[in-house]
């Protein structure tokens, strides 16, 4: 039995993404219309994932784009708002994402009580977003001064829009991350958000750690959910549960209810 059981409360795990819109600060934000609507935003995708039977969710400044690798102090704080505004409606375990900023993720989860957290906490990349370097060293040492040692580290080991500088086979950084981190899972990503988690990549992922949790991190859907779950144990759903599976668009509760409907018949036959 994995720690998922424990936080989550189940194997195979579904953490479904709330995906929130741009936050003050981003070049897109929303003036006219302020923080109260990205609440508002929040709130109605929260509901629909809930209602829909998800076994967690993880709020991530999504549409902050383009990303920071070092986050502004405005946007988690615009985060800790939404968040504590919700508080007394989120039913199930939580954690969170501030995109690309490991140690602000942990600040927010500290703040907030999150469950987990992901990130990209080792490596050195070449990304849409310039050299991508980091520090986990620095990081878990964070984690424990601000007392958020408890907090479950989800380790993106494939990130989105970014390839190692080293070259270096799945295999080898799974391993070395593993040994050398002591992270609680492992996240296997496609190239861009709803894009397909390779199952090949899962697999030898999972062959190499088979201790470790692996989680299909991106392009989770109902004509994969199958494979996918066979492997891997869990996923972080995001897209699938937009609107016509378009990413900018927001949650479809009937989506999310036919996704969950097929998860708890997967998880009876593995």
């Amino acid at each position: 039995m994995t720690w998922l059981k424990d936080v989550i409360g189940t194997e195979k795990a579904i953490i479904a993404m709330c995906h929130l819109l741009p936050l003050p600060g981003d070049p897109y934000f929303n003036k006219e219309k302020s923080m109260d609507y990205v609440v508002d935003m929040a709130r109605k995708d929260l509901q629909a994932l809930q209602e829909g039977g998800v076994d967690a969710v993880m709020f991530s400044n999504e549409f902050s784009l383009p990303y920071l690798t070092d986050v502004k102090t405005e946007t988690v704080a615009a985060m800790a708002r939404i968040i504590g505004e919700l508080m007394s409606e989120i039913k199930v375990p939580f954690g969170v994402n501030v995109l690309w900023d490991a140690k602000k993720s942990l600040d927010l989860a500290a703040a907030t009580g999150a469950k987990f957290v992901r990130e990209i906490f080792t490596g050195v990349y070449a990304s849409d977003f310039g050299i991508w370097d980091t520090n986990v060293g620095e990081t878990i040492r964070h984690q424990y001064r601000i007392g958020a040692e408890n907090v479950k580290l989800l380790f993106n080991i494939v990130p989105e829009a970014a390839k190692y500088l080293a070259d270096r086979d799945i295999e080898s950084i799974a391993k070395s991350t593993v040994f050398n981190n002591k992270p609680d899972a492992l996240c296997v990503s496609g190239l861009t958000a709803g894009a397909q988690t390779d199952a090949q990549l899962l697999r030898r992922v999972k062959e190499v750690v088979p201790e470790m949790v692996v989680l299909a991190n991106t392009g989770v859907r109902l004509s994969n959910l199958e494979e996918q779950l066979s492997i891997a144990d869990g996923a972080v759903v995001g897209t699938t549960f937009k609107q016509d599976g378009k990413f900018e668009n927001h949650v479809d509760v009937r989506r999310v209810k036919e996704f969950m409907d097929k998860v708890k018949t997967v998880r009876n036959k593995l």
